[in-house]
């Protein structure tokens, strides 16, 4: 693949790779490491919760996310609702959605200024790799869960603005047409 991931930039919606399905990663290289480690630079300077891998141009099933624990949330939660730190998930695959899908507030760093009410299951199941390659199956609940949802999403070439509830959509597709735009 051969990328220099000091050289990683936030994509912004319209950028052709925001959808494109990604490929599957053959192997966890140190190459993949390095990656994972400036996606998580950039996701923390943008002030991100996820940050998807074709957020920084590159179409490649990987996704890091950092939601922290705080009074509502713990990373000793059955099922979970915090990281315990930055996760990345390597070729992720989502699984047992439970219960109905309910509307939240999402936003997304690669569509600044634009929010809007997605519905999507609270709970959810998730199985990937780690950076060493390992397989690992965590179930996650509220807002982890969400943020699993929202990064896996731009991985299939989805983004929020086509799952936003018709209300958001309507209130911003001013905003939406400004960024096609430019």
């Amino acid at each position: 693949m051969s990328v220099d991931p000091s050289t990683l930039t936030l994509q912004i919606y319209p950028a052709k790779v925001l959808r494109a399905k990604a490929k599957a990663i053959p192997e966890v290289t140190q190459e993949i490491r390095d990656i994972a480690k400036a996606m998580i630079r950039v996701m923390y300077e943008e002030d991100g919760v996820g940050l998807a891998a074709p957020q920084v141009g590159l179409s490649i099933r990987l996704f890091v996310v950092d939601v922290r624990p705080d009074s509502k949330r713990s990373i000793a939660s059955d099922p979970l609702t915090a990281t315990d730190g930055p996760m990345v998930y390597i070729n992720p695959v989502l699984s047992q959605p439970v219960g109905p899908v309910e509307p939240m507030e999402e936003g997304c760093l690669s569509l600044p200024d634009i929010r809007g009410d997605v519905l999507r299951p609270p709970t959810i199941t998730i199985r990937a790799l780690d950076l060493e390659g390992r397989e690992f199956t965590q179930t996650g609940t509220e807002l982890l869960a969400r943020c699993w949802q929202h990064e896996y999403d731009h991985l299939e070439g989805v983004l929020i603005i086509d799952k936003m509830t018709q209300m958001s959509r309507l209130r911003n597709k001013t905003a939406i047409r400004d960024l096609e735009r430019a």
